[in-house]
């Protein structure tokens, strides 16, 4: 796929970063509808892309044979319903976290996605960022060395405004609280660096909002590759700031704040032995620029539909990890146990870990 391709975006709220991410690529990517149920949103997000159509009937765009990727920005319980609508539609599909709320559903867009002869493309957009790209760059070189241990800090600031939409909150509508919400990406970035969890022990709790859902979590996760990582989360803060801090056998790696592109720069890169800094610098240096965040994904999706090597474009089997580790996670906060991870098919929590599902 060589020519423009052709999107139709779903839901105008984190949907209009996506519109500017793609605004950015003009030669990859015409923005073609942004359907939103509000008219008002609809049209403010279409006029985010040049020559956008704003709709508000999701048939409309599912019927059209000229769109070639659907992407879904609509409340986390449409996720799924909806990435199976439109591989059934034939489109290819961008979806948000999370991508389903069960492992039973994951299995269920991956079998429409055979079906239909279609990708679904996870977003976790932390990863396109000067700083995640530098580490990055290094392990691929084996300038890592062994991961020692990773600590994660989601600590931002939620309150009553964020939760006027009323989906949010909600075991039904977001399908879970801040671990689905805010850390998704957070765990992502130590997936990709250190290996898939394969333990984890959590405690969850609702200490900051009047809400169904957890809003603090403790966590500790053990990965593939023997890396022991401490989660913190956190939407009673003051402010919002998200970071990353990893010591590996080489190099101490430290993120900046910025809550929402924790990935960007400034990192830091300290190697353990200071006769080697300069050579780490070296490399650090010669890491070429790509667009950031959304724009750095949606140039990657470009690359892969179009048969061209992308950088490191997330896969459906990253979701699917994801989708299997919040529902470790809450496993092990309901059930009081460290919890091994892959799970097993029958596990108990296999169609949903929200409650009475």
């Amino acid at each position: 796929m060589s020519k423009r391709i052709r999107v139709a975006v779903l839901g105008a709220g984190i949907g209009r970063s996506h519109i500017s991410g793609y605004a950015a690529l003009p030669d990859h990517y015409e923005v073609v509808y942004v359907c939103d149920l509000d008219p008002e949103k609809a049209s403010a997000g279409a006029k985010l892309a040049q020559g956008a159509r704003p709709v508000i009937a999701v048939a409309e765009v599912f019927s059209d044979p000229n769109i070639d990727l659907v992407d879904i920005c609509l409340p986390p319980h449409l996720h799924a319903p909806m990435t199976i609508a439109a591989l059934d539609a034939g489109k290819h599909v961008v979806c948000e976290k999370p991508i389903a709320g069960s492992m039973a559903d994951v299995a269920r867009i991956s079998a429409a996605a055979s079906r239909a002869g279609r990708q679904v493309f996870p977003v976790f957009q932390y990863r396109y960022g000067a700083g995640y790209r530098a580490a990055h760059a290094l392990r691929e070189k084996g300038m890592l060395g062994k991961p020692y241990v990773m600590a994660l800090e989601t600590h931002w600031q939620r309150g009553a405004d964020y939760y006027a939409e009323r989906w949010r909150g909600s075991w039904k509508g977001e399908l879970g609280g801040a671990i689905v919400s805010h850390a998704i990406h957070a765990h992502n970035l130590v997936t990709l660096l250190a290996g898939n969890i394969r333990s984890v022990a959590a405690f969850l709790d609702t200490r900051v909002n009047p809400i169904e859902t957890e809003d603090c979590a403790a966590i500790n996760m053990k990965t593939l590759e023997g890396a022991l990582v401490t989660s913190s989360i956190t939407l009673g803060a003051a402010g919002s700031k998200s970071r990353f801090r990893a010591c590996f056998e080489h190099v101490t790696i430290t993120s900046g704040t910025e809550p929402y592109h924790v990935g960007a720069g400034p990192w830091a890169f300290q190697a353990t032995d200071p006769m080697r800094q300069v050579e780490f610098d070296a490399v650090l240096a010669s890491v070429p620029d790509v667009a950031d965040r959304f724009a750095g994904q949606f140039a990657d999706i470009f690359h892969r539909l179009s048969g061209a090597p992308d950088l490191y474009l997330p896969t459906f089997d990253e979701a699917m990890h994801s989708i299997e580790l919040i529902t470790a996670i809450y496993d092990s906060a309901i059930n009081a146990r460290i919890v091994e991870l892959p799970l097993p098919a029958d596990h108990p929590f296999e169609d949903g870990w929200q409650p009475g599902r």
